[in-house]
Order: structure tokens, then sequence, then C-alpha cells
């Protein structure tokens, strides 16, 4: 079994038995009326005092003890919320992607083969919270299939949302850009990507202006270059 499914699970039981804790600790139910032996006691020590209108007995100063229904209640909601929630993420984390994965084999057999989606490990570990783990997967993917832009826009995307650091990010497009030889819409994207990064994190104007020239002139009449034009014009620069 899985060790970080492990550990999710006893973290899960964890909780479980302090949410049982909790509702232990709040005690029985706030009482309405006095037992039979506190009657008897205050009968005793002469607390007991007499409604004239009715005739019933009840105890001087006596109050209620326990928590409320309402307490309770609201207590328990919060505890079953808090537990439900954590295991709808274990659940779809850890347990989901193994069964979907057992009823994809059971429903095509060996003898026809599923294909596979080469980037379902690094969105395993993004979704973790393993991000280097992720980079390193997107990367393979990357190599593997040298024609698919998706992978570093994924590992620049983790860069700079995930791990705050723009530069590498930059530097992940630019790498991507020299890597081969790409089609127009796929190196218009990587510029444009590039260009949002330096003007909006980096607030690098002249750069962003450079980018955005760059598109320009390497695909005219293009809807590219009227893109970059219209976003030249927003900045002042033409």
């Amino acid at each position: 079994m899985d060790r970080k499914l492990v550990i999710n699970l006893c973290v899960l039981i964890a909780l479980i038995c302090v949410g049982g804790l909790v509702m232990i600790g709040m005690g029985p139910l706030k009482q309405a009326v006095p037992t039979e032996e506190e009657m008897e006691l205050a009968r005793v020590e002469d607390r007991i005092v007499v409604n004239e209108l009715t005739g019933e007995e009840a105890i001087a100063d006596w109050k209620p003890k326990g928590a409320s229904m309402g307490a309770k209640i609201l207590v328990g909601i919060v505890v079953i919320l808090g537990i439900s929630a954590y295991a709808a993420v274990v659940f779809g984390v850890f347990v989901l992607p193994n069964i979907v994965h057992r009823f994809t084999h059971m429903f095509y057999g060996s003898s026809e083969e599923v294909e596979e989606d080469p980037m379902h490990d690094a969105r395993a570990f993004y979704a973790q919270g393993e991000y280097d783990g992720a980079i390193a997967a997107y990367r393979a993917v990357a190599i593997a299939q040298p024609e698919n832009r998706l992978p570093w826009v994924e590992i620049a995307k983790i860069q700079q949302d995930n791990l705050g650091d723009p530069d590498a990010s930059i530097e992940t497009l630019r790498t991507a850009m020299e890597s081969r030889d790409w089609a127009v819409n796929d190196k218009a994207f990587f510029m444009f990507r590039l260009s949002e990064l330096f003007q909006e994190v980096k607030d690098d104007t002249p750069q962003t202006v450079s980018i955005l020239q760059q598109v320009v002139e390497l695909f005219p009449e293009t809807r590219h270059s009227a893109n970059a034009t219209h976003r030249l014009r927003e900045l002042g620069a033409i």
C-alpha cells in the first residue's frame, strides 16, 4: 500500500477519535428536570420550594446540567464536516485513481491496450503537492514528445504559481522556444506567455515591448501579429 495513503488514513482515524472524544467530553444532554436522587437529597437538605399555583416541587437554585441539544448538534456537524472533507481529499487523491485504473483494465482486458496518458504521473505528483516530482515528470514527457508544448507550459506554470520562481519560469519558456523549430501557434504562445511574465510579474515593460515587437516581425499578417500590436498600443509603445 502507498506510504502516503497509509499516513493519511492514520490521520483520518486520529481525527475520528478526536471528534469522538470531543463529543464525549461535552457530557450528557442537559437535564430538563432534577433527577429523583437530586430531589430526595434536596428534601433532606431542606432546599425544596413549592409552586403556589401548581403545587409542584422544585429545588431552589437548581440549574440544568450537561450540554444543550443545540450545542451538541452544532459541534457534531462541525466534526462530521471536517472529517468528511479530509476523507474526500484522501479518496480523491489516493483511492479514486486506483479504482479507475482497476476498472479500466477490467473492461478493456489484456487483449485491448488502453491508451495511457503520458502526463498522468506528472499530474499525480502535482495533485499531491510534489512539485519537483511533477516538473521532472513533465520534463520526461517533453523529451519523449518534443512536438508537444504542454509539458513546457505546465513546468513554467508550476515554477511561477507554486514555487514562486518567475526567473525559472522565464528560463523554462526560453529553453522550450530554443529546443526545436515550433509551429507558428506554439512559438507565438510561448512568446506571449513570456511577455505576460515580464509585464505582470517582473514589471519590465521594455522587455515586454521587445518580445511583442518580435511577434509582429516574425508573424506578419496573422492574428498573433494583430494581438501583439494591440498590446503594444495598450502599453503606449506605438
